[in-house]
């Protein structure tokens, strides 16, 4: 069942519980390998790739298991192995294991990361920041080598703010000795959260949510409970979907001061917002108000995540849309699917889109082929008139625990297959 039907045009009604966050989850999982003593996990997605990241980590002989709804890693037996090549090429997450393995083991050995084909999304920021803790690469094919016999402290200037650089090189200097500090480091709340989980295990990360991290490492690392923030790109998908189907919603344990971009566009688009300790009320008008222009940025910027499925929402909007996307250069691959729905769009280039709304998108067979770009069309879907079939189901389950209920929760009709 690799598929989702979405009968459209019924306004949504009724509230949805925001899982834990993919984004988060993964990064921390990897760091788990640093840890002496089991770690205890709240919260965790039970999407695709968080199993794909935990079968990594039992090839490499963690202890995995899910207990009572929490997940319990254990890395005491760990051992350096090579991360098979099937895994690693299927999810872009597995680029944090290599801070993590050199962290732990002083070595890594993988296979280049795959994941959504949204752009080049190349590792060589990541190289040069690890390189400067005096880690040498080498490369054979699609297979990278890693090591550091010696890793030492470091200052590093990050000539864009990767989330992975960051996240890698806190992997890394957590547990090498001396300081090491990262100027123009992603702000992501993501690393925040990757923060806190290592200083709730004994680290030292000062500068988290900041562009400058400082990062005291050597400190023995133990066991902890740890709850997984919630998603703020679900959050900001279902929240936008409700510009394409109309109606209200609560969006229970929204993350609220990370979504403050995603909020404001929203409001300028005509909803009415109210946060709140349950999370965010939000009641949308019959059409999506006028927006002229809106680029990614990092965050606190415009997420790319979420990209795509603005785009479906200006599909249905009034005015035309001129949409700019700053990070990646391929994820515009979802145009000629809303054309085939009846969108008036024209891709001008790989960074650029204009759209002019329409009354009405038209249900049909569509095809997903990456994550946000699949959740998209699902969000089309819910705005058109009749049935559309969303093939490539597998896509939108690396970041949806179950999208189909929690659209159902909200009075959509959807299902699977």
């Amino acid at each position: 069942m690799d598929s989702i039907r979405v009968q459209g045009g019924i306004p949504l009604q009724g509230k949805v519980t925001i899982q834990g966050s993919k984004n988060a989850a993964l990064p921390i999982l990897a760091a788990c390998l640093l840890v002496e003593g089991p770690v205890l996990l709240e919260n965790v997605p039970r999407i695709s790739d968080v199993y794909g990241m935990i079968r990594i980590l039992q090839g490499l002989g963690c202890q995995a298991r899910w207990e009572q709804g929490l997940l319990r890693i254990d890395s005491e037996k760990a051992q350096m192995e090579d991360i098979p090549g099937e895994l690693a090429s299927s999810m872009r997450s597995s680029i944090f294991l290599l801070g993590a393995l050199l962290g732990r083991f002083r070595e890594a050995r993988l296979w280049r990361p795959g994941g959504c084909v949204i752009g080049k999304r190349p590792i060589d920021l990541h190289r040069k920041t690890l390189e400067k803790m005096n880690v040498r690469f080498a490369e054979e094919g699609d297979r990278l080598s890693a090591t550091a016999r010696d890793l030492q402290p470091c200052s590093v200037k990050l000539e864009f703010p990767s989330v992975g650089a960051t996240e890698n090189l806190i992997l890394t200097g957590a547990l090498a000795e001396g300081e090491t500090t990262l100027e123009g480091a992603a702000r992501e709340p993501e690393v925040t959260a990757l923060c806190e989980f290592l200083n709730a295990c004994g680290a030292s990360i000062e500068g988290a949510g900041t562009r400058k991290l400082s990062i005291r490492g050597g400190r023995k690392l133990h066991g902890t409970k740890f709850r997984i923030p919630a998603d703020r790109i679900v959050a900001g998908t279902y929240l936008l979907a409700g510009f394409a189907a109309g109606g209200s919603m609560l969006l229970k344990e929204a993350p609220v001061s990370d979504m403050t971009a995603v909020c404001d566009l929203a409001e300028r688009m005509g909803a009415s917002l109210e946060a709140s300790r349950e999370g965010i009320y939000c009641q949308f008008p019959q059409r999506a108000g006028e927006l002229p222009f809106l680029k990614t940025e990092v965050h606190p910027g415009f997420p790319t995540d979420l990209q795509s499925v603005l785009l479906a929402v200006r599909c249905l909007g009034r005015g035309s849309s001129l949409i700019r996307e700053t990070i990646f250069e391929n994820r515009f691959r979802i145009a000629g699917e809303l054309q085939r729905m009846g969108a008036d769009l024209q891709v001008l280039n790989d960074r650029e889109v204009r759209v002019r709304g329409v009354e009405r998108l038209r249900g049909t067979e569509v095809e997903a082929s990456e994550l946000r770009g699949g959740a998209a069309l699902v969000v089309a879907a819910l705005g058109a008139s009749g049935e559309t079939i969303i093939r490539g189901r597998r896509f939108i389950d690396r970041g949806y625990d179950n999208i189909c209920k929690d659209l159902r929760d909200l009075g959509a009709r959807i299902v699977s297959g």
